[in-house]
């Protein structure tokens, strides 16, 4: 399994090739994050339908979001 941050890809185009990439070798993909805001994890939805897994809980661990601000409830992202 690759874990796919755009934090250390360089951003969604270099994310989206390394899916692409890892998916051609045979590999599952799991969608992950670095402390962020909810901006970032907005940044990084497009990739959520090509993974397995997406664990994008970032911005919960903020004490303040920038507005307007994901919603997540009971671990589930809602958009």
């Amino acid at each position: 399994m690759v874990n796919i941050k755009l934090d250390k890809t360089g951003g969604l185009t270099e994310a989206l090739a390394l899916a692409t990439e890892a998916r051609a070798q045979g590999f599952s993909l799991m969608l992950g994050c670095m402390l962020c805001t909810s901006r970032a994890i907005s940044a990084a939805l497009p990739l959520v339908p090509q993974v397995s897994f997406a664990d994008l809980d970032g911005p919960t661990w903020l004490a303040v979001d920038v507005e307007p601000a994901l919603q997540f409830t009971t671990g589930e992202l809602h958009l």
